[in-house]
């Protein structure tokens, strides 16, 4: 069995634990169950409970505990829980965190307490985050962790064994050490491999890589995710502009990225955020979605003036109101199917000026082939249901309309967004189907009062 669908189950099981326990089981089995958990764990049982079973949970979490659990759970969730937490707890919270956790942390905690938790650091440590909060947290500097372990390229490999064993520790998801100059400029990359592989009296210049060029600290978020994904890496240093080394980005943030992208894509596809706590209030929802219903129902009144327009065609011809959804859906089923290649292209940097041309050739080619298909089928059907061939022929001809202009804008719509800084997710599906309605009953209500009026 796959082991996503292990994870799944796991999860599952947690969740039902978790439920039971709250309904029915002591503060202690509350306790000891949350504190088997790992953190990760113990965040997705949070975000699937209501709010009042989520603090019964969050009441029972060790303070050390709660960092790790806060930059895990979505943001929303995250700030109804620094609601109930005690300052202390929280200041005790951020003592054990990684500075890339630390950072995901300071970005979500409200002002007064940002600055109480600062002030218990000391000055370096408060000036290095200080400095990771500066960045945007949606480029490889807002991801990066500032725990780095760099060597120097003059020194054989034996030295660098001596120095790592009196360190005792390494940061978490170490698969190699960074090799800098005496002014901290990266110059390549010593896997952990080849440092127990190679001779000890080699030189760290002689075992090092020195094609790792790292990466820029403006580089977007995504970017670093495709680019850790096109090439298989475990981990990348960070430099600035000058090539100094800044920090380094580990798979794990880049996890959460591909995570958050992934919820974003689907939620935005229903006008949400994908950062929304899922047990939110009633009326908090209500007034969120609120919104994109409006939108909704601007569109289809536009849908709905398009047929008032053939009104008299409808009243004398009643088989048209019967047959009008069919080349509709159609459309806008095929325009989906377009809309959401084009969309995952672009995400996927597959989609740009370049090829943008022949995409949209290819998807109107599809169009033509599907529009013909369908029409002939939908057009055989019709015929015999109303015993009118005419009828039949004129379905068929709407539905090759209708699946040309769907592809065609289910291509050009998001390209369009895009190029206008407008996300194509959020609002591709909304323009999508105002063009399919619109044009779906145009097209038939028009062509029956012209053929059969």
């Amino acid at each position: 069995m796959p082991s996503s669908i292990l994870n799944q189950e796991k999860n599952e099981n947690l969740l039902v634990q978790a439920t039971e326990l709250l309904e029915t089981g002591s503060q202690v089995q509350i306790r000891d169950f949350v504190h088997s958990l790992f953190p990760a764990e113990t965040a997705h049982i949070l975000e699937s409970l209501d709010i009042e079973q989520r603090s019964k949970i969050w009441k029972v979490i060790p303070p050390n505990v709660m960092g790790e659990i806060l930059v895990r759970v979505h943001t929303e969730v995250g700030q109804s829980l620094l609601k109930i937490t005690d300052r202390r707890d929280l200041i005790k919270a951020t003592e054990n965190l990684e500075s890339s956790d630390m950072v995901d942390l300071l970005h979500v905690l409200p002002e007064p307490l940002l600055s109480e938790v600062m002030e218990t650091m000391g000055v370096h440590e408060r000036n290095r985050l200080e400095t990771a909060l500066s960045f945007d947290e949606h480029t490889a500097g807002g991801l990066m962790s500032l725990d780095v372990l760099t060597i120097r390229p003059d020194v054989t490999l034996e030295v660098v064994m001596r120095y790592l064993h009196q360190r005792g520790d390494m940061p978490a998801a170490t698969d190699s050490l960074i090799v800098v100059d005496r002014s901290d400029h990266l110059l390549g990359v010593l896997s952990l491999a080849d440092l127990l592989s190679n001779p000890p009296s080699t030189k760290v210049a002689d075992a090092m890589d020195a094609k790792i060029k790292g990466v820029s600290y403006l580089m977007p978020a995504h970017d670093v995710a495709m680019m850790f994904e096109q090439r298989q890496m475990l981990s990348a240093p960070v430099i600035a502009e000058n090539g100094r080394l800044m920090g380094r980005v580990t798979i794990d943030d880049v996890v959460g990225i591909i995570r958050e992208e992934a919820d974003h894509s689907i939620m935005s596809m229903a006008g949400l955020d994908e950062e929304q706590d899922m047990f939110a209030p009633v009326m908090t929802s209500a007034k969120r979605r609120a919104v994109w219903l409006g939108v909704n129902l601007l569109t289809a009144f536009l849908a709905s003036w398009v047929i008032g327009l053939f009104e008299a065609t409808l009243e004398e011809i009643v088989a048209l109101a019967v047959l009008m959804p069919i080349v509709a859906s159609m459309g806008g089923i095929a325009g989906s199917q377009t809309l959401t290649l084009v969309v995952r292209g672009l995400a996927l940097r597959q989609v740009s000026h370049s090829n943008a041309t022949q995409l949209l050739f290819k998807e109107l080619s599809v169009g033509v082939v599907n529009g013909l298909f369908w029409a002939f089928v939908v057009a055989i059907i019709a015929s015999i249901w109303f015993q009118s061939m005419d009828l039949g022929m004129l379905l068929g001809a709407a539905m090759v309309i209708n699946l040309v202009c769907a592809a065609v804008a289910g291509a050009s719509i998001p390209m369009a967004l895009d190029k206008m800084g407008i996300d194509p997710a959020l609002a591709g599906g909304v323009l999508l189907t105002t063009v399919t309605d619109c044009v779906g009953f145009l097209a038939f209500l028009g062509l029956a009062t012209i053929f059969l009026l």
